[in-house]
């Protein structure tokens, strides 16, 4: 089977004799049609920050994790061949043209969804599910999202749809930042422009955020994020960080009473079909339209370049298997 490998930092083999998985009692085997990348695949493949000292080559396949494709054969009941899937593959390597999944992190897709690909976002999507399950109320309150990549954008996108009364859009690259409106983010920041503590204490009068939403990963985001949520606030921390170590402004949460969370696994597959359900239907379609560019397969190293670089509208990048 075609599968990629990362043998070394920033380079891809592209493999055409990879050996295909055999699926296990309770699991299935899909053949991939769709592939997305993900931003915790990029330290992977730049070998930067807590990747520093994995070893190269990495395995086969891995660790893609974000397939659409139809099952071929099935050891899980109720799952039949020719089930069209959203599946997060066994042990992440879904970069490889068939994987193995079992459920719950398999969803049902319609054959004759319009946009086939753009469903891909739904795993994206279900692991924001699954994080808003683990804190509290948002309905009426003001949130700020920092990091307008595919998951910061999920994030605005749902604080809205459950009742924030203002959600607050951070990123240091304007075209992101141009996607969070169109995600209706009621203000956007740029923090390679502007104060970001400065500019929240003046956008909401001086009473800052009830939840601080931290989506990028990156050390200084989360410095800044810890700074927005006001008295008994809270702070989400939902970014893959970059470093084992980094600092943080633990005396100002301390004195504030700030209250941190965070949500890292593979237990969003329970909400793997309540979040295709919502990109199938008016909820969440609009999501679908992060899923920008579509590349072909064998685009793939050119692909990897680009979303490690964060090339203009280059959002939820998929690769697409012919």
């Amino acid at each position: 089977m075609r599968a990629i490998q990362i043998v070394r930092p920033r380079q891809l083999a592209m493999l055409d004799d990879a050996p295909t998985p055999v699926p296990a009692e309770g699991e299935v085997l899909v053949k991939c049609s769709h592939v997305a990348l993900c931003g915790s695949n990029m330290g992977q493949y730049t070998g930067e920050g807590l990747f520093g000292d994995i070893a190269f080559p990495n395995p086969v396949g891995w660790a893609g994790h974000e397939n659409i494709g139809t099952i071929v054969e099935s050891r899980a009941e109720g799952w039949e061949p020719g089930t069209l899937v959203l599946a997060q593959p066994q042990g992440y390597y879904g970069f490889a043209e068939y994987i193995v999944s079992r459920p719950p992190a398999i969803a049902r897709l319609p054959k004759d969804a319009p946009d086939i690909a753009s469903l891909v976002v739904a795993q994206p999507l279900a692991t924001v599910l699954r994080a808003l399950t683990r804190t509290e109320n948002v309905i009426a309150k003001r949130c700020a999202v920092l990091g307008q990549g595919p998951m910061g954008l999920i994030f605005t996108h749902i604080l809205r749809l459950m009742g924030a009364s203002e959600v607050i859009a951070i990123d240091p690259l304007d075209w992101r930042l141009d996607w969070a409106e169109r995600y209706k983010a009621d203000h956007v920041i740029n923090p390679a422009k502007q104060d970001v503590a400065a500019a929240v204490r003046e956008i909401t009068g001086g009473q800052m955020v009830d939840l601080a939403v931290e989506a990028s990963g990156k050390a200084e985001a989360l410095a800044t994020a810890a700074l927005l949520p006001r008295p008994h606030g809270r702070l989400f921390v939902f970014g893959m960080p970059h470093y084992e170590k980094q600092e943080f402004p633990w005396y100002h949460v301390f004195r504030n009473n700030i209250q941190i969370n965070t949500c890292v696994g593979p237990e969003c597959g329970a909400f793997f079909q309540t979040a295709a359900d919502m990109v199938v239907d008016e909820r969440c379609a609009c999501l679908g339209d992060m899923v920008t560019p579509r590349m072909p397969w064998d685009k793939a190293s050119e692909a990897f370049e680009m979303y490690a670089e964060c090339a203009k509208d280059s959002m939820k990048l998929t690769l697409e298997l012919d």
